[in-house]
């Protein structure tokens, strides 16, 4: 193997490379002729060392952003276990809050591999259309009970013939996550509501919006980030990634997603579709 810039300057080689080519000196340009060239089999990065570099850095940051998101329910999991051995414990209540933390670290490790599959193109490949309004009533009936045990309530308003250039798992997946973030971070007394519909534009949207806590003006640019987390206390049930995975998803389907919102006045999340996508 021999690694060659853009300029087929030698950067490295490997030993029986450089046994083959008799001088391995780096920094010796290589000819374009056969009599020049390795027998062997060839290796050339050209220009792309940087980013490569770039690339090993952001899956190491990757990677030790979900080890630190694991390790905290991981934790929680260990001093209620730990709580269970105390006398007089309550062992019922103990068990049933390491559960929901089992729950937890599955639900991340579900997350992190499905958004694994969705940038390798597996899972929006042929993304195909879906009629929106069946899913979306699906969504709100099974997320129900959940709203209204957050005391949040939860709407849809939708034009049953538009379509969305998503399979149905993926428009589900969409649904899920925006719905789920409402719910989870709007705060008790809010309204969440799921539109779907054709602007004046001939866009078509998808856009979840609730009355609640809303976010800072600081944080809306950041909330698509893997793992990041405008409101560390009310977000530590959450793995961190659902919006990322929608914005993945949206954008894989030629779409653009944003986030409207301000304190106390709520947040919208608005996924719009281009007529050359959504017709």
């Amino acid at each position: 193997m021999v690694v060659l810039d853009s300029e087929r300057r030698l950067v490295a080689a490997s030993p029986a490379a450089a046994e083959m080519l008799g001088d391995a000196t780096p920094g010796r340009r290589l000819g374009e002729d056969a009599d020049d060239a390795p027998p062997g089999p060839l290796v050339l990065f050209l220009d792309a060392l940087p980013e490569l570099s770039a690339y090993q850095e952001l899956r190491a940051g990757f990677t030790a952003a979900v080890s630190h998101e694991l390790r905290t329910p991981l934790a929680r999991m260990l001093v209620l276990l730990e709580s269970a051995t105390l006398p007089e414990a309550d062992v019922d209540q103990l068990v049933d809050q390491a559960r929901l933390e089992v729950a937890q670290a599955r639900e991340l490790i579900d997350d992190v591999l499905f958004l694994g599959e969705l940038e390798t193109g597996r899972e929006v490949v042929s993304l195909g259309r879906t009629v929106a309004l069946p899913v979306a009533e699906q969504i709100v009936a099974a997320f129900g009970a959940r709203a209204e045990r957050a005391q949040v309530e939860l709407m849809l308003v939708a034009d049953e013939e538009v379509e969305l250039p998503l399979r149905p798992r993926m428009l589900r997946v969409v649904l899920e996550n925006l719905v789920l973030n409402s719910i989870r971070y709007s705060g008790p007394g809010s309204r969440c509501i799921v539109s779907i519909g054709v602007d004046e534009a001939g866009d078509t949207i998808l856009a979840v919006a609730d009355n609640g806590k809303g976010v800072s003006e600081a944080d809306l640019p950041r909330l698509f980030e893997r793992f990041y987390r405008a409101d560390q206390a009310r977000s530590s049930r959450g793995t961190g990634l659902g919006l990322a995975i929608v914005k993945h998803v949206v954008t894989a389907a030629e779409g653009t997603v944003e986030a409207n919102g301000a304190p106390g006045r709520g947040l919208e999340i608005v996924c719009r579709f281009p007529p050359e996508t959504a017709g």
